[in-house]
């Protein structure tokens, strides 16, 4: 509130004095010529001493910056890559263990199979074996039935002779025994 009466004094003590033209507005031309002069001395003065750092400063933050972002889309990009070649890794890790796991049960069945055939032509073998034991033992009884009729036409044959010497009865019983032995070769 005080600067407005002292400039009210200072404008009423020119106009006094007989201040024409710039000067009565309360302009001082030699002031404003100096404050001029000043401020293109502080224009220059900045302009070499802090315009160009200030602008070398800020050429180089947005150069970091700039340098930053190149950076975290290079990594991007190579996350990006790792991702999918890590995706591409599983997908050839699945599908080598499904192939693996075909591959077993391939091998399995082909065991079972395996297993299953020789279970198969063993059991044949014992079928045979069997068979040929039965072959045997039956031959063997047959023998053992032959060598008994023959023991048995022997002792019938001194039987008749000792009873009777009748030619009818000697001629029905050799007719009798080959009978019987016809009957034993018929079952063999």
């Amino acid at each position: 509130m005080l600067a407005a009466p002292l400039l009210a004094e200072e404008v009423a003590g020119e106009v006094a004095h007989g201040a024409s033209g710039i000067g009565a507005l309360g302009i001082d031309l030699n002031s404003i010529i100096a404050y001029l002069v000043t401020f293109a001395v502080l224009l220059v003065l900045l302009r070499a001493f802090a315009y160009r750092p200030i602008m070398g400063m800020l050429d180089q933050r947005a150069e970091k910056v700039r340098e930053s972002l190149e950076q975290a889309e290079r990594v991007r990009a190579e996350s990006a890559a790792q991702q999918a070649a890590l995706e591409r890794s599983l997908d050839e890790g699945r599908q080598q263990a499904q192939a693996l796991l075909a591959e077993a049960r391939e091998q399995a069945e082909r065991y079972r199979e395996q297993q299953r055939a020789s279970a198969e032509a063993e059991a044949a073998a014992l079928v045979e074996r069997a068979r040929e034991e039965i072959r045997t033992e039956r031959d063997a009884a047959i023998e053992l039935v032959r060598a008994g009729f023959g023991a048995l036409a022997v002792d019938a044959a001194e039987r008749i002779i000792n009873r009777s010497l009748d030619a009818s009865a000697h001629q029905d019983l050799i007719d009798e025994a080959l009978a019987r032995s016809e009957s034993l070769r018929g079952q063999g």
